[in-house]
């Protein structure tokens, strides 16, 4: 498992390159290890067989020279391809080449044959433009051939910095990457792209990430702790969560989001609504206590009677008018909230309001959890990588943004950012999302601050899922795997 959590971007990672030579370490050096980093990798992974290096004009394909020269020397039939005149390498690149003792082909789509495997070292992670012409014909010949191909860095093709395939992209089945992990091997499409993914160290000093002052994350429990029970505690103590009901046909979501945030370890939840609704729910839960409630006007009250810690609202609360007005009480009364599903779209028409709304306690958590249609109503479309279009809406909105899929995003206002990405296909089911909102309100309830109870609720529920392991996943079963999980965690 790679255990270093922090991402760097492209142009990051160039930094990193360049505060390293500052320091005193060699560029060649660099790439040198690069390099031979690949070649060990596919001598361990592919012991026998003929190679094939594909090498562009960059840096990249300085790399694929080193690791080509490594594989001769250990033995290895090479071949290796340059889509690029000879001439126009320079650095260490060129010096590299000048040390490979085989021959240079010119790069040729129809000749990939014989290889048993090919090192893909055309493009690097810092790609700008779409791919096209012979260097797209190349790479999907590559994806045709059949061949299995170690990447150098990321799959030639797929931007590091958002995960897109521009153009086209190399089907990897392992990447090899340097120092650091790139955002492209977290977000989606790019993932799926890079196969098993291998992080490698040359020598770049980890004392440069003080310069660099990162703000990206992979997700996982080295960056959050959950909230520790107190021997003395009770169960206001472990925090008050309140979750509002949908109409008597609509009250599903809302109960699972309750009866996530009780698994979530809140100690109290309390679901509030209309009469009718409540006695729908009455034949479903036990635990979990119902509060009526009549309109926004009756909600502050029942939240200062009853020590709510954190109010959720959103599950088929539905949109219109009456949900406008529950959350704006909700936003002016509850310490902690979060905001999901109906409880957003409602604002699609008028969003600054919610957000002046939210601006008025900038200190309490608020946590806006849309998947992307529902961020698209709420924002407007937005340009840019999934990590830049959730920290525009955090830093707008005032709130956590979650942007959720299967890489779900989490941001805050500051700036702060992690890409999630343990999450199984299973959770693209009904009421997943319910479950979620519920376990980061659950965690709110207990005083985790709002990107910390973000971060840690979409982890869980995507570890959840995986102790799930089969088909067949509904939404109900989610509730129940949480326990297993924190108590994994709590061992730790």
């Amino acid at each position: 498992m790679i255990s270093t959590p922090v991402l760097l971007t492209p142009a990051e990672m160039s930094r990193a390159d360049q505060l390293a030579v500052a320091g005193g370490v060699q560029s060649f050096k660099l790439m040198e290890a690069a390099g031979t980093a690949v070649a060990d990798f596919v001598a361990d992974r592919y012991p026998e067989g003929h190679v094939l290096v594909l090498c562009g004009p960059g840096n990249n394909g300085g790399d694929g020279f080193v690791a080509a020269e490594k594989l001769r020397q250990a033995g290895r039939e090479v071949r290796l391809m340059l889509l690029a005149d000879k001439d126009r390498l320079n650095g260490d690149a060129a010096l590299f080449a000048d040390i490979w003792k085989g021959r240079i082909e010119p790069a040729d789509a129809t000749a990939l044959q014989p290889a048993d495997v090919i090192i893909d070292a055309l493009l690097g992670a810092g790609l700008d433009r779409d791919v096209a012409g012979e260097m797209a014909d190349l790479i999907d010949a590559v994806n045709a051939s059949g061949i299995p191909v170690v990447a150098v860095d990321v799959p030639s093709g797929i931007d590091g910095a958002t995960g897109q395939v521009r153009g086209t992209a190399i089907r990897a089945a392992a990447s090899v990457t340097f120092f650091r992990l790139k955002p492209g091997h977290i977000l989606l499409p790019g993932r799926a792209r890079c196969g098993d993914v291998v992080l490698a160290q040359i020598g770049i000093p980890d004392a440069v990430m003080d310069e660099i002052a990162p703000s990206l994350w992979r997700n996982g429990p080295g960056l959050w702790q959950l909230p520790r029970l107190d021997p003395e505690g009770h169960k206001f103590t472990r925090g008050h969560c309140m979750v509002m009901s949908g109409g008597p046909l609509q009250t599903g979501a809302s109960r699972l989001a309750a009866t996530a945030a009780l698994r979530a370890g809140a100690g109290l939840v309390s679901l509030t609504g209309p009469h009718q609704s409540l006695l729908v729910h009455a034949n479903h839960v036990t635990a979990i206590m119902l509060k009526p409630s009549d309109g926004a006007a009756s909600l502050s009250l029942l939240m200062a009677e009853h020590r709510v810690r954190c109010f959720a609202i959103g599950p088929a609360a539905g949109v219109g008018e009456a949900t406008r007005a529950n959350v704006m009480a909700i936003l002016d009364g509850a310490p902690a909230v979060v905001l999901d599903a109906d409880a957003l779209t409602s604002f699609k028409d008028d969003p600054d309001t919610l957000f002046v709304a939210i601006g008025k306690h900038p200190d309490r958590p608020v946590v806006l959890t849309p998947h992307e249609g529902e961020f698209e109503r709420l924002f407007g479309p937005m340009q840019g990588s999934k990590v830049e279009r959730a920290r525009s809406a955090a830093k707008r909105s005032g709130a956590v943004l979650l942007l959720k899929g299967s890489d779900t995003v989490v941001a805050a206002p500051d700036g702060r950012a992690v890409i999630n990405d343990n999450a199984p296909p299973t959770l693209g089911t009904a009421g997943s999302g319910d479950v979620l909102a519920g376990l980061v309100a659950g965690l709110l309830a207990q005083g985790m601050p709002g990107f910390e109870a973000a971060c840690a609720g979409v982890w869980i529920h995507g570890e959840a899922a995986n102790r799930w392991g089969r088909p067949g996943l509904m939404a109900e079963d989610l509730p129940g795997l949480v326990p297993d999980v924190l108590a994994e965690l709590a061992s730790q």
